[in-house]
């Protein structure tokens, strides 16, 4: 009865999306029914691991993420585990085929986050790599099912839109990593002297990973391209807000969507998709 645990599983990462990310679960809903389940696993390994770093203030921050690291170890060399989680992306990553490298160094990315540092371009180009492009590419691997030559025609643009997403997310929490986490992501920026040549400057480079982005994400099959390009479109509308506040407002609130412009989002690029403007 093994299968009853398997759809428990499932149902954890599912209730972890929902219960985390309310734009990440509301692109998921719009993903094909048969993949969908997959992506909530992946999502599940990650919030994990990143809650572990990020909000697991008063307890012993590394051992738990080795804890988990062998925890996740060995789910996949026993193709079952205890934790809910963990049985969920087990099967995923079996299934689809997942290269360990995906994981190693994704996990290598949450270590990064024990430490307390501002980064420079080596390490904020390692941190992206592990933390976001990585997931990507396990996104990709869903959304390819098995088609080599499609994932890796794909892989570059699977990567841009992942570190897009994070630089999106780094932008918006600057303030909060900063102050609360100890955290600059940003190479070479002060949070107290950023100016604003220095946001324009990383704005401009979201903005080039969200086109390169978008080569690959107009070659998904309708399995995936829709919730993908929602997504895409939100995180796009969000940087717009970004751009438009000062650096002042940026430093002072956290910049948000409200849930009826996610639906007039959503609206308008089912539109486009039916009349072909995409």
């Amino acid at each position: 009865m093994k299968y009853l645990f398997d759809d428990l599983s499932n149902k954890v990462s599912k209730l972890t999306t929902n219960q985390y990310s309310t734009s990440f679960s509301f692109s998921s809903r719009l993903l094909s029914k048969d993949i969908r389940p997959a992506i909530y696993s992946i999502y599940g390994l990650v919030r994990l691991a990143d809650e572990i770093v990020d909000s697991f203030h008063g307890f012993d921050k590394k051992e738990l993420l080795d804890k988990l690291k062998i925890d996740f170890e060995d789910s996949i060399n026993n193709k079952i585990s205890l934790n809910p989680i963990l049985n969920s992306f087990q099967q995923v990553y079996h299934k689809y085929n997942f290269e360990p490298y995906l994981v190693d160094k994704f996990f290598e990315s949450m270590e990064m986050d024990l430490k307390q540092e501002n980064y420079n371009t080596k390490l904020y180009n390692k941190y992206i790599h592990g933390s976001a492009e990585v997931v990507g590419l396990m996104c990709l691997k869903v959304f390819t099912k098995g088609n080599y030559d499609l994932y890796e025609k794909l892989k570059y643009s699977a990567m841009k839109l992942g570190a897009a997403f994070q630089k999106v997310n780094f932008l918006r929490d600057m303030e909060y990593d900063n102050s609360e986490l100890g955290r600059m992501y940003f190479p070479n920026v002060n949070l107290e002297k950023i100016n604003d040549d220095q946001k324009n400057e990383i704005i401009l480079d979201i903005e080039n990973d969200f086109s390169e982005a978008f080569v690959g994400l107009k070659q998904l099959d309708k399995d995936s391209f829709f919730g993908v390009y929602v997504a895409y479109i939100y995180y796009k509308e969000l940087l717009k807000k970004l751009n438009k506040v000062n650096l002042t407002k940026l430093k002072e609130q956290r910049i948000r969507i409200s849930n009826f412009k996610k639906v007039s989002l959503v609206i308008n690029s089912a539109i486009k998709v039916n009349l072909r403007l995409v």
